[in-house]
């Protein structure tokens, strides 16, 4: 298997590869070569293959990460991969730490991670440990040429004004005047001038309400 034949595979279920990096021999993972692939939506194509899921339409809880497991694990046996997966209990595995590392995606001007190409949007449901070696990548720091930086600003109860106010940001979230973010997406991520359009509105109030 190769890594186009994985990006086939992917594609197949709403997925891209957002982010790669190879193995060094002193890193805390099961395998020491290879590489560690991050498994992102691809979107919007992958809001109506979820919901088309056997997970999401059997109404119990956590749709999405069980639709993922079942979805990873597939993967990893089909690829001679070992799936890891950003849920799932303490201790939580790095992925905030490994999307810096893949060279994709860097900490936003509101401390979130910002990707070359989903923007604040970005979120990974899985990264797989593959026998092949992957090339560095060669993106820039977007925010670096974002002069205005409307992310800082967006939030309309300023949780972002000094680190991230989470109890702020949920009580806005439970009023009517924070609707518009449940049904839309977070203000301050939809600011973002990257992935602007690529998440469909039911895929962010899914994500809103599993927030919440």
């Amino acid at each position: 298997m190769t890594a186009s034949a994985l990006d086939a595979a992917l594609a197949r279920h709403g997925l891209h590869v957002a982010g790669a990096f190879q193995i060094r021999p002193d890193d805390a993972l099961p395998r020491k070569d290879g590489s560690l692939v991050l498994i992102s939506p691809a979107e919007p194509s992958f809001w109506p293959i979820f919901t088309a899921s056997p997970e999401y339409r059997d109404g119990q809880p956590d749709p999405m990460d069980r639709w993922s497991r079942r979805i990873g694990d597939a993967l990893a046996g089909d690829f001679d991969a070992l799936a890891l997966y950003p849920f799932g209990g303490a201790p939580f595995l790095p992925f905030y730490t490994w999307a810096l590392r893949s060279g994709r995606a860097w900490a936003s001007p509101i401390g979130f991670l910002v990707h070359d190409t989903g923007g604040l949007f970005i979120s990974y449901r899985m990264a797989l440990l593959v026998p092949w070696r992957v090339p560095a990548s060669t993106s820039t720091f977007p925010c670096d040429s974002c002069a205005d930086q409307p992310c800082a600003s967006a939030c309309p109860v300023g949780a972002f004004a000094d680190g991230y106010d989470v109890a702020a940001c949920k009580d806005h979230l439970r009023s009517p005047a924070g609707q518009d973010c449940m049904t839309q997406g977070c203000a301050a991520r939809q600011a973002c001038p990257l992935g602007q359009g690529r998440r469909l509105p039911a895929h962010a109030a899914f994500h809103m309400r599993s927030f919440l």
